[in-house]
C-alpha cells in the first residue's frame, strides 16, 4: 500500500524522489516490495504511465529491481544512502568478510617527504617506476603490457570501463555466484545482469554462450581466486572460453585478477588469447593491504583511450603519494618474502577445511583464493547454527542470482588447527537442520 510505504508525488520525478528518500532513511529496506503500478497510480491519483516511468528511473539508478511476477522490490544494495557491512556479532570468529589475514600483510612504506606539486599531474599521471613494475607484473603471466594504466581499485576501474562502453539498459554477463559488490554495481550503473554459471574451473563455456546470445555486450569474470566459489581457469577451460568469445568479437571482456599474488593458482588468462576487446584489472589490497586503493589495468588500445578519457575528466590521476607507497612496498624484499608465505598459508588453510568437511561427507568448493563455498539447503539455518557455536560466515544470498543456496567461509584467517573444529561444528549444524526440517 502507498500509505504503508509513505510514497507520495504527483509526477514521475516526485514519486522517484519519494521512494529514494524512503530507501535512504530506512523506511524501505532491501527486498521490500513496492506497490504494483496500477495500485499506486490509483492511490496517488495519477496515470499508470507516470508510476511506470518513476519505477523505470528507479531501476535505471539501481535503487530497485524487477523480479517478474515477484514485482518491483528494493535492491539488496540500493545505490542510495550510506550503507555499511553487517556488524559482526560479539564473541564470534569472523569468517565472513573475505579479507586477508592481517598477520600476513606488511607494514606500509609511505614516503618520508612529499614535495609540493607545481600545477597538476594530469600531464604525467603515472610514476615511471610503478608503471614499469605494473608492466612486469602483467608480462610475467603473458598478459600483453603495451597499454597499462592505473585506477583507484578494481571496482572503480570496472565501473569506469562499463560506463564508457555501455549505455543504460545494456546487458553484462556476470559470474553466478559472483562478487557481491560487482552484482550491486552493475544495476547501479543502469545495466542488466545476465548470469553465467561457475564451477571449479571458472565460468562455463555453454553458459557463457547463452549469455552472449542473449545480448550481453560485456563479460566480467575472474581467471583465478573467483569470489566466492574459488574457481580458476585451466588451460582447457580458457581455450574453450576463447572459442566461444571468438563468435562475439565485439564483446568487451574484463578480467578481475584481484588476488593474483595469493590465489594459489597459475594464471590462465583470456587476455593472452588475442581478443579484440579486453581488459585485465589487478589490485594489491589482498596481499599488501586494503588501504592501498590502487589498481593496475592492462587492456587493448581502444579500451585504454576510453578509460583514460573518462578518468581525465573525473579524478584525473591516482595520488602520487599513494603510487610512491605502492612502489616502495612492492619492491621491498622482505615484503615479497611475506607475500610468498601468505600464498602458501592461504592454500594450506583452504585445503585443510575442504578436506575436513569432506571427512564429514560435506562437499565444498575452493580450488583457489581466500574462500570456501559450501552448498547448503537452508542458508539461514547454517549461518545461525554456526553463529551459536562461535563462527560467523556469510550467507550465499548476497552472491547469487540464480545459483543454488550455499554459504561462504573465508579461510584466510582460519588457522589449520581450527579447520577440524569448524568442520565438526558445521556437520552438527547440518544434522540439526535436517532433524528440524526433514532430510
Amino acid at each position: 500500500m502507498a500509505a504503508q510505504y509513505a510514497i507520495s508525488g504527483t509526477t514521475a520525478k516526485g514519486i522517484t524522489a519519494s521512494v529514494e528518500q524512503s530507501v535512504a532513511e530506512g523506511g524501505l529496506g532491501p527486498g521490500d516490495a513496492l506497490p504494483p503500478v496500477r495500485r499506486l497510480a490509483d492511490e496517488l491519483g495519477v496515470s499508470a504511465g507516470t508510476v511506470a516511468t518513476a519505477y523505470k528511473e528507479l531501476r535505471r539508478r539501481g535503487i530497485v529491481v524487477t523480479r517478474g511476477r515477484g514485482g518491483t522490490v528494493v535492491a539488496q544494495a540500493p545505490a542510495v544512502g550510506a550503507r555499511r557491512p553487517p556488524k559482526v556479532p560479539t564473541g564470534v570468529r569472523d569468517l565472513a568478510g573475505g579479507h586477508p589475514d592481517p598477520a600476513l600483510l606488511p607494514a606500509l612504506l609511505p614516503p618520508e617527504r612529499v614535495d609540493p606539486v607545481n600545477g597538476s599531474h594530469r600531464a604525467s599521471p603515472r610514476l615511471a617506476g610503478l608503471e614499469e613494475l605494473a608492466r612486469e607484473w602483467f608480462a610475467r603471466d603473458g598478459v600483453p603490457d603495451d597499454q597499462v594504466t592505473f585506477a583507484h581499485g578494481a571496482l572503480d576501474c570496472m565501473a569506469r570501463l562499463l560506463s564508457v562502453e555501455l549505455k543504460p539498459g545494456d546487458a553484462v554477463a556476470v559470474e553466478d555466484p559472483g562478487f557481491h559488490h560487482l552484482l550491486d554495481l552493475v544495476p547501479a550503473l543502469g545495466l542488466r545482469m545476465v548470469p553465467v554459471a561457475v564451477d571449479d574451473e571458472g565460468i562455463g563455456p555453454e553458459s557463457l554462450r547463452g549469455a552472449l546470445r542473449a545480448g550481453a555486450r560485456a563479460l566480467v569474470c575472474s581467471p583465478r581466486g573467483q569470489n566466492p566459489v574459488g574457481g580458476c581457469f585451466s588451460r582447457a577451460r580458457r581455450d574453450a572460453l576463447l572459442d566461444v568469445l571468438g563468435e562475439f568479437p565485439e564483446v568487451l571482456v574484463v578480467e578481475d585478477d584481484h588476488n593474483a599474488e595469493v590465489a594459489g593458482a597459475a594464471s590462465c588468462s583470456l587476455a593472452t588469447g588475442g581478443l579484440a576487446r579486453w581488459a585485465q584489472v589487478r589490485t594489491v589490497s589482498k596481499h599488501l593491504g586494503i588501504d592501498l586503493r590502487w589498481a593496475a589495468l592492462a587492456c587493448d588500445a581502444t579500451t585504454m583511450a576510453r578509460h583514460e578519457g573518462r578518468m581525465l575528466l573525473t579524478s584525473g590521476w591516482v595520488s602520487h603519494v599513494l603510487q610512491v607507497t605502492v612502489e616502495r612496498t612492492m619492491t621491498d624484499p622482505a615484503v615479497r618474502d611475506l607475500v610468498g608465505r601468505a600464498e602458501r598459508a592461504y592454500a594450506e588453510r583452504r585445503e585443510t577445511l575442504i578436506g575436513e568437511l569432506s571427512r564429514h561427507g560435506i562437499q565444498a568448493r575452493g580450488a583457489s583464493g581466500l574462500n570456501v563455498w559450501v552448498p547448503v539447503r537452508d542458508e539461514s539455518a547454517a549461518v545461525n547454527g554456526l553463529r551459536s557455536r562461535g563462527w560467523w560466515v556469510a550467507a550465499g544470498a548476497r552472491f547469487r542470482i540464480a545459483a543454488p543456496t550455499a554459504v561462504r567461509i573465508t579461510t584466510a584467517g582460519l588457522e589449520v588447527a581450527d579447520g577440524a573444529r569448524l568442520a565438526a561444528d558445521f556437520a552438527a549444524v547440518l544434522g540439526e537442520s535436517e532433524a528440524t526440517y526433514g532430510g
